[in-house]
């Protein structure tokens, strides 16, 4: 009878110590959930009682992982979908900016140049639409200088 008191109470503890869970951030800033309690100083030291699984599926566990705030499966993976959209739409949205700024700058390198070409008062000859070589008098020299300096400012901000 002694024996089998010495060994329930053995199970008994054993089965205590195996309940019971440590939960801290480490140096890293990581959350670390062990059965053993940290070694090192750690910062927001926690321990955790854990009961045995309830045999009612329907009944809640009584210790939520860590990050669970009481959100059912479906509701953190429609949350976590919904982060993963606003991520990508968010990188879509740079990289459109991206390329609306380096247009804007090729814009404005175009612009400039034509400008110091307008204002050299070196020769302009342009094609007609029959592709036919023609140059700029002072009168149309002056309508176009007044036109690429209008896409300088608007380029060029």
């Amino acid at each position: 009878m002694n024996r089998f008191a010495v060994v329930a109470a053995s199970l008994l503890a054993t089965f205590a110590a195996q309940a019971q869970i440590y939960q801290w951030q480490d140096q890293n800033n990581r959350t670390v959930m062990s059965d053993r309690p940290p070694v090192n100083p750690v910062r927001q030291p926690r321990t955790i009682n854990a009961e045995a699984a309830p045999a009612d599926p329907s009944v809640a566990p009584a210790v939520a992982p860590a990050g669970a705030t009481g959100k059912t499966l479906a509701d953190r993976e429609l949350d976590f979908r919904q982060r993963q959209k606003d991520s990508r739409e968010a990188a879509e949205k740079a990289a459109q900016e991206a390329r609306t700024s380096a247009k804007k700058a090729e814009n404005c390198q175009a612009a400039r140049a034509a400008q110091q070409i307008l204002e050299s008062g070196e020769r302009v000859a342009l094609r007609d639409s029959q592709g036919e070589r023609y140059f700029l008098d002072d009168r149309q020299r002056e309508a176009e200088l007044v036109k690429v300096r209008e896409s300088v400012q608007a380029y060029c901000r």
